[in-house]
């Protein structure tokens, strides 16, 4: 009886010096960080799936304007085509990779502002006015899910670096910080300005 107590004592102070270490914290950090990651490239795919309509309406009343839209659409491509696992955060040259993609897509949709002013009539464009609202909608959710992973990261991280879970880290895990999604262009940060002004 008394080998089963000393047994059972061993067993709770084993389980409590691994939950002090962050047997349960780290993997537990790690998925939500990488179910915020889940959710950027989401929304980002939520992007990439508006522009075909955006660029098809708007070469209704540009077709002139061909580099343009054609620049959109190889800067989709460009995006579409840099994958990040969520395996890969650790990574800082895979997450910079995506980041300068999905940022080289920012910069060519910026380029169809110009072409309100040029084209009037785009602005009163039902299919026009409904995509644009999507798409600013869509910015507005990347800002916010980008946010999130970066909350995630850091819980994850500063959890990997402190004592006591830092030892779990270290050797149950191999655990590696995560990159947090930084802006790789000047102003990146900010949505992209697709508005083409107020209906007319």
């Amino acid at each position: 009886m008394h080998k089963s107590l000393v047994r059972f004592g061993v067993v709770i102070a084993a389980s409590a010096a691994l939950g002090g270490c962050g047997i349960n914290s780290i993997p537990t950090s790690e998925e939500t960080a990488k179910a915020r990651w889940a959710d950027v490239q989401n929304e980002y795919q939520r992007r990439s799936d508006l522009i075909p309509n955006l660029v098809a309406t708007v070469k209704g009343y540009a077709a002139q304007e061909s580099k343009v839209l054609i620049g959109v659409s190889e800067a989709r491509a460009r995006a579409g085509s840099v994958r990040l696992s969520g395996d890969d955060l650790t990574d800082p040259a895979k997450v910079q990779n995506y980041a300068n993609a999905q940022n080289g897509l920012t910069v060519a949709l910026s380029q169809l502002r110009p072409l309100q002013e040029q084209y009037p009539d785009l602005k009163s464009n039902a299919n026009f006015l409904a995509l644009q609202s999507q798409l600013e909608g869509t910015e507005n959710r990347i800002t916010i899910a980008r946010r999130d992973y970066n909350s995630a990261v850091q819980s994850y991280n500063t959890t990997i670096r402190t004592f006591p879970a830092a030892v779990g880290a270290k050797i149950f895990y191999g655990a590696k910080p995560m990159v947090p999604f930084q802006a790789t262009t000047p102003g990146a940060e900010t949505a992209p300005s697709v508005s083409f002004g107020n209906a007319s």
